[in-house]
């Protein structure tokens, strides 16, 4: 998978993850973005994120201790939503972040977006509504492709109704992980459950 060049590589993290590594509240690290306090941002369901390396600098700029697998930019798996309905996206981040999973969760609406978030993050595992509006997820999978082998994530494509050829041709690409909306959220966890496990498996 290609990268985005930049000084850091940065995952962003969620509020209840910054709490734990402040040992607050996440209401409390809710009002240190919104006081500017703590640099943050807003996803497009509304939820606030914190940039890794932003974390590092304000647990040193307050003398707390920074974990170890902040340093080096990451936290650990990371899982890219590309989904354009802001509904069935928020539903997903909320099933994820309520999950037992511990991982962080970067969100897309758009294929191109997903493409660039993709890039500079490097996730764990991919999540891909297979219709979004400029690009399906089978364009998206044939950008990344890496030469003589699949994308350097696992895949999950999550669907309202494909035909034939257009399942014929996401398995063509290596994935084996799709799974229909109408099935429910668990089914969509389930998937993801399996990639992450074979991901570590293969690392």
């Amino acid at each position: 998978m290609g990268s985005v060049s930049s000084t850091r590589t940065d995952v962003f993290l969620g509020t209840q993850r910054v709490a734990r590594v402040c040992q607050v509240t996440p209401a409390t690290v809710a009002s240190w973005i919104d006081q500017g306090h703590l640099k943050g941002h807003r996803t497009p369901t509304g939820r606030r994120r914190v940039a890794s390396g932003d974390l590092v600098e304000f647990l040193r700029a307050h003398g707390m201790p920074v974990p170890a697998e902040l340093l080096g930019g990451g936290a650990g798996e990371t899982v890219v939503v590309v989904e354009d309905e802001v509904s069935y996206l928020r539903a997903l981040v909320r099933t994820l972040e309520g999950s037992d999973l511990d991982v962080e969760v970067v969100e897309a609406t758009s294929g191109v977006d997903g493409l660039l978030e993709i890039g500079r993050v490097q996730p764990t595992l991919i999540v891909l509504d297979y219709r979004l509006p400029d690009l399906n997820a089978a364009q998206i999978i044939e950008r990344l492709l890496q030469p003589d082998r699949g994308p350097d994530a696992e895949v999950v494509v999550v669907t309202g109704g494909m035909d034939e050829d257009e399942l014929t041709r996401v398995r063509a690409l290596g994935v084996t992980r799709i799974v229909g909306k109408a099935d429910g959220m668990d089914a969509v966890l389930a998937a993801i459950r399996e990639g992450l496990a074979a991901r570590r498996q293969a690392a």
